[in-house]
């Protein structure tokens, strides 16, 4: 559906270029946005492979198990249906790691194959499951210690003080997690109470 909206958003973008003589200025921009786009890849690869390098350092040196084992009794409340040593619970906790060091693009593949387990678990009914809801929204607020991304593309363009989103971010995200965490519950709460699993 999502392609549908931007193939659409395209289209009408070319057709009133066209109609308003501005296909000139809607060719400069596709280059020129193409251009910025590589530029902003390849700035972007140096951080991001500069992350992944220290979490895999973090992961040698047992500093991911350490906060594993830290946040498991959290995530084991948030996640009452999931055992302890299912491999559902390892994603959850490598996926939310890696998004509160703003590694995005690592966290994907964890969320997916979480959310792969947590279907195993729910005998891939299509209907989402507790647990199914619960991750999403944890993954869509997304608590966020160091949004290395952010910094890079700030970096990229030359901001005076790239770091300086470290503090808004970690105040946004943490109210962003706090409030999926209370509407989750919430609607869980209220569902359970109207006789609906």
């Amino acid at each position: 559906m999502v392609n549908y909206i931007w193939i659409g958003m395209t289209l009408i973008g070319l057709v009133f270029a066209a109609i308003n003589g501005k296909m000139k200025d809607v060719n400069e921009a596709i280059f020129q946005s193409a251009n910025e786009a590589v530029t902003l890849c390849i700035g972007l690869i140096s951080i991001l492979v500069f992350w992944l390098g220290i979490m895999r350092i973090a992961q040698d040196s047992g500093l991911l198990d350490k906060f594993s084992r830290l946040f498991r009794p959290i995530i084991k409340r948030l996640f009452p249906e999931v055992p302890e040593n299912h491999p559902a619970m390892g994603y959850i906790l490598s996926n939310i790691i890696a998004n509160m060091f703003g590694l995005g693009n690592a966290a994907t593949p964890l969320g997916i194959k979480a959310m792969e387990q947590l279907k195993e678990l729910n005998g891939g009914r299509p209907v989402a499951s507790r647990s199914m809801i619960t991750f999403l929204a944890l993954n869509t607020s997304g608590l966020t210690l160091i949004p290395t991304t952010v910094i890079a593309i700030r970096m990229n363009y030359h901001s005076a003080s790239p770091t300086e989103i470290v503090g808004p971010t970690l105040l946004a995200t943490t109210i962003a997690t706090i409030a999926a965490i209370l509407i989750d519950r919430y609607y869980y709460y209220k569902r359970t109470r109207n006789g609906v699993k």
